[in-house]
């Protein structure tokens, strides 16, 4: 599903900062094809590696490690590896980069993975599905925070952040080995660090940023905190509605034309930023469409799929739903819930794009559907499946109470609709349920789904209940008296009178007198199998 960008595009941003390039070729075949997804390795999970990955090979030391890691994702189609600096690439690294032709990478020390990986996956654009030409504003393209810092900072002939409200990191440009440590800290943790916030703050510097739209500037004297260089920012908005800022670090002072430059690149990253909260909504509808026609298993799936990047491979469905619940305000309470639903959407794609590589997540008709690329339609895909669902809704539970029914594994694109159906079916099992249940895979509910089924049959054609269960009802309501519960808990228990007389809390001579009295009203012979069976199946017909 990912968009793909060069191994140029990631030197450019991140070579000076983050990454040096170890072995291969930035030229080569693997290179310029691009970089389709970020995976981070695990080695106590066997992955199934997106197409064209980029894996970041945490804990991956040694250049026997490192070799065998180049072969083990190359014979996955991954097209780069980066390992933690300082790297030893001696003759047999060398080698396996040159056999393989994938990009070997150092991390510089002290950055982090999660920073890493956020980085990238922002600069490839791995949410741009199915995009046309790029769209550009003022010559840059659309959305292109990265390209755009670096444009203003060219323009300013300084090192530039973009931060939004909450002084996180958006992008930066080049040259911020230039900087003073602070800033290095800032690109690093993708987030400006307490300490300089508060100071910020106890300077009235936020004060007077969103109070004008001119820039501030912030000498490193007022700074401290090892600041060695001043600071310019100016707002970016948007009307009234603040977006964020840009921050600029100065070795002398901005001339006036530098500072209405400034002004004006404001307003370019603002129609960038609404840009990219737009295209937000517009990419989650994209997706969704992609979704909906992939699993609908029709003539449109194997595009749909192939646009998704899961063209050609076996997958696992879930589907995810939340508890129906009102308050008593229709209208405010399907609001209510369908927050909640895309909230829940919204953290299981997170959950997904951390633990299963490569998965897309969508809401289609109120239903949260997951499709997870697998290595062999096989069980073991399908337990894998249940596993990271369980973990997603033990994450979630005391958040956003949700059920996740996990379908057939699908071998290839003809049988998608009824892995989706089989998901389906375990969700719709798992909300009638009395919900201590929270995950399901189809094959575990079939029974339970059957009966459903046989409910919405029976409610369809207008069925009541017939023969000693229609007998016993219309002996309760004539008699005010509890036969027809006094037979349900006794097939519930299997006969154990003490256990079913426990349960409708009654004496055990109470509840033998009350079965006497159901064989005598309703003419029902309890010691016949076929009689029981009936009799349970009609009950928990009333029931559902």
């Amino acid at each position: 599903m990912a968009s793909r960008a060069g191994f140029g595009r990631i030197i450019d941003h991140l070579g000076s900062t983050l990454l040096d390039l170890v072995a291969g070729e930035p030229e080569g075949l693997h290179a310029r094809e691009g970089v389709g997804a970020v995976v981070i390795h695990d080695p106590l999970e066997e992955q199934v590696l997106p197409s064209r990955s980029l894996v970041l090979g945490v804990g991956v030391q040694g250049s026997d490690d490192i070799a065998a890691m180049l072969r083990h994702i190359s014979e996955q189609g991954a097209v780069g590896l980066v390992v933690r600096a300082p790297v030893h690439a001696d003759a047999t690294v060398l080698a396996m980069a040159a056999e393989t032709g994938l990009l070997l990478f150092g991390l510089t020390p002290g950055a982090g993975w999660n920073q890493l990986a956020a980085l990238l996956r922002e600069l490839l654009g791995e949410q741009n599905i199915g995009a046309a030409e790029p769209e550009s504003i003022d010559g840059v393209p659309a959305g292109d925070l990265f390209a755009l810092a670096n444009a203003i900072g060219a323009l300013l002939d300084a090192p530039v952040t973009i931060e939004d409200r909450n002084s996180r990191l958006l992008a930066f440009s080049g040259r911020q080995d230039e900087a003073d440590e602070p800033r290095i800290e800032t690109v690093l943790g993708r987030q400006v660090p307490e300490r300089f916030i508060r100071r910020l703050d106890e300077l009235g510097v936020y004060r007077r940023l969103y109070a004008s739209d001119r820039p501030v500037f912030v000498g490193a004297d007022e700074l401290g905190n090892g600041i060695t260089l001043a600071r310019a920012a100016v707002a970016v908005r948007a009307g009234d509605e603040l977006l964020g800022s840009i921050w600029v670090v100065l070795s002398d002072e901005l001339s006036a034309e530098r500072q209405q430059a400034l002004v004006d690149a404001a307003k370019l990253v603002a129609l960038h930023l609404l840009r990219l909260r737009a295209g937000a909504d517009v990419r989650r509808r994209l997706v969704a469409d992609l979704v909906a026609t992939a699993l609908e298993g029709g003539a449109g799936s194997v595009e749909a799929l192939a646009r998704m990047g899961l063209g050609d491979r076996p997958v696992v469905v879930i589907a995810m739903g939340l508890p129906d619940s009102t308050d008593g305000r229709e209208a405010l309470s399907m609001a209510r819930r369908e927050t909640d639903r895309q909230r829940a959407i919204d953290a299981l794609a997170i959950h997904l794009s951390a633990l299963h590589p490569g998965a897309v997540v969508a809401a289609v008709g109120g239903v949260g559907y997951g499709i997870l690329p697998v290595a062999e339609a096989s069980e073991a895909a399908e337990e894998r499946a249940v596993r990271i669902a369980w973990e997603f809704v033990t994450r979630t539970g005391a958040r956003s109470r949700a059920y996740i029914g996990v379908g057939r594994a699908a071998a290839d694109v003809s049988r998608l609709s009824r892995a989706r159906e089989d998901a389906d079916r375990a969700l719709r099992v798992l909300r009638h349920g009395n919900g201590s249940r929270m995950v399901a895979r189809a094959s575990e509910v079939y029974v339970e789904s059957l009966l459903l089924q046989l409910a919405d049959v029976a409610a369809a054609e207008g069925w009541e209940p017939t023969g000693p269960i229609a007998r016993l009802r219309d002996y309760d309501r004539g008699h005010r008296s509890d036969l027809t519960a006094t037979l349900a808990a006794w097939l519930d228990a299997a006969g154990d009178v003490t256990a079913a007389a426990a349960a409708v809390h009654v004496h055990v001579n109470t509840f033998r007198y009350r079965l006497r009295r159901i064989t005598e009203v309703g003419g029902i012979d309890l010691e016949d199998a076929d009689s029981r069976f009936a009799a349970m199946l009609q009950l928990r017909l009333l029931r559902d």
